[in-house]
């Protein structure tokens, strides 16, 4: 039990404000806050069992927080903490007075026994600071609503993505013996082997590329980029079409450039075969429509799902993918492009910034949902001022607005075509008129390498090249022109489609 002299001590020092929406104290367990400072002073080992729970701002009284920040810096100086050490380092601070002096130091550490008890001490305060942080939060959101200037949908914007922050900087993993992740691992390779190719995640439909990644991997950010007008939306079509029809796993696909009835003339294309200035003028030889009555059936029943939304900010993309993943049971996202998108609720010196917000926002989505995301990018004018055919080729270091995508990613691919640079052979004697060549270069967790494709620009659609192209042997998967390790150089440039081939 404290003491008188600890009760009109809290009179001098503690003002305990009161939320007055509703007349309550804030949520706060000053007593708790004594204990677990008081355990800090007496146990040298006490303060690793709580680093990662408390905070200065996680103690209610300001005095505490003001101790508790003493001792913070005490251990990152690797310093001893006790009675003498923590009230000269607030003396340094010159704060010693404003905590109520050496007396309330010494009442602290005398009205602990032992540090026994603290984590769990510790875990009860984290609780009543997080409740403190959404009573404030739900504050401002009502005070915001009563406001009739502020639109309501970009209020519920802005609500969604500081709930989202909220819950991030309070969740916590902890660490986990290795025993359970060995055993998933395993589970894993198992059920690769069983697996024809051994794929472990959603497949691309292009054989030899799927051989590099072993399909599309759980929670992995995937960037597709490209030059403008190179077959990016093309060949992240064709992906899709290939999940969606061929494998029939459930996809969403957000596209932030065209609207649904323009994607889906594209993908009417694609699997078709019907050239995209006909799907828009109408003029149909009798075959076509033939083909057309043939194939339109590929696509209607398919879990495809289409999103037209123009600027869409990563918060709705959160809240849309959520529900997408938990009503439909989407497996993978496709977003059409990055740079469309944008991070609003928050304010940024730059647009470098804000791309490299919504870029580690993506990565933190696919963790959260455990999907893989494939967002495409726009590469920036390099490309264009470099000579020879090395030169064409694409680098991480275009990519625009580049270093935190290229951070953020896991795998990171170019859609190169050489022959859009009048560059119709590899040096390997494969001619590259008709081809795209796929430049895997970032992949986090295997090998490195470029994957030629058939490019049908006026169907908008990538092929597996025929068995007899490259001699690549009866499954038709396409040529991979060298493979390596990820962090060593790939082979060979590639070409990318000229404005004619790509329709719409």
């Amino acid at each position: 039990m404290l003491g008188n002299n600890t009760n009109n001590s809290n009179r001098r020092h503690s003002s305990v404000p009161i939320d007055s929406s509703y007349g309550h104290l804030q949520p706060q367990a000053l007593d708790i806050e004594k204990l677990v400072l008081g355990a800090l002073m007496i146990d040298r080992d006490a303060f690793s069992m709580v680093s990662e729970i408390l905070h200065p701002e996680t103690f209610y009284e300001p005095r505490h927080q003001k101790i508790y920040q003493a001792i913070q810096t005490l251990n990152l100086e690797e310093h001893p903490v006790d009675i003498s050490t923590v009230t000269e380092q607030l003396k340094k601070d010159g704060t010693l007075e404003d905590v109520g002096g050496p007396m309330y130091i010494l009442e602290l550490s005398h009205n602990v026994a032992s540090s026994a008890h603290i984590e769990y001490h510790s875990h009860i305060l984290a609780q009543k600071f997080l409740a403190r942080q959404l009573i404030s939060y739900a504050s401002r959101i009502e005070t915001s609503a009563f406001d009739e200037t502020i639109d309501v949908e970009e209020l519920m914007q802005t609500a969604e993505g500081q709930l989202f922050e909220l819950s991030q900087k309070n969740m916590r993993q902890d660490y986990i013996q290795i025993d359970p992740v060995v055993k998933q691992a395993i589970d894993i390779l198992t059920q690769a082997s069983a697996n024809a190719g051994g794929m472990t995640g959603i497949p691309s439909g292009f054989t030899k590329l799927d051989e590099i990644t072993s399909g599309w991997q759980k929670s992995d950010l995937v960037i597709i980029a490209g030059r403008p007008a190179m077959g990016k939306t093309s060949f992240a079509l064709s992906i899709a079409k290939n999940i969606a029809v061929d494998y029939n796993r459930p996809i969403a696909f957000f596209s932030l450039e065209m609207n649904n009835v323009q994607l889906v003339n594209r993908l009417i294309s694609n699997t078709c075969e019907i050239a995209g200035n006909k799907i828009l003028n109408g003029q149909l030889s009798p075959d076509e429509w033939e083909r057309l009555d043939k194939n339109l059936n590929r696509l209607m029943g398919r879990p495809l799902y289409i999103d037209d939304t123009p600027a869409l900010s990563i918060f709705e993309l959160r809240t849309k993918a959520r529900r997408l993943v938990r009503e439909q049971g989407v497996q993978i996202i496709m977003i059409d492009y990055l740079q469309l998108m944008n991070a609003n609720g928050a304010r940024f010196g730059n647009r470098q910034e804000e791309v490299s917000t919504i870029s580690r926002s993506l990565k933190g989505l696919a963790k959260e949902l455990d999907i893989p995301i494939l967002a495409l990018s726009q590469l920036n004018r390099t490309v264009e001022n470099r000579d020879g055919a090395d030169g064409k080729r694409p680098q991480l270091s275009d990519l625009r607005e580049s270093g935190a995508i290229e951070q953020d990613a896991d795998m990171v691919l170019f859609v190169h075509r050489p022959e859009y640079y009048h560059i119709f052979d590899d040096g390997n004697g494969h001619d590259l008129h008709g081809m795209a060549q796929i430049i895997i270069a970032k992949h986090r967790k295997g090998a490195t390498g470029d994957v030629l494709l058939n490019f049908k620009g006026q169907y908008t659609r990538f092929d597996n090249p025929d068995a007899n192209q490259f001699n690549s042997g009866p499954d038709q998967g396409g040529e991979i022109l060298g493979s390596k390790m990820n962090g060593e150089e790939t082979l060979l440039p590639l070409p990318l489609p000229s404005d004619e081939d790509v329709p719409f």
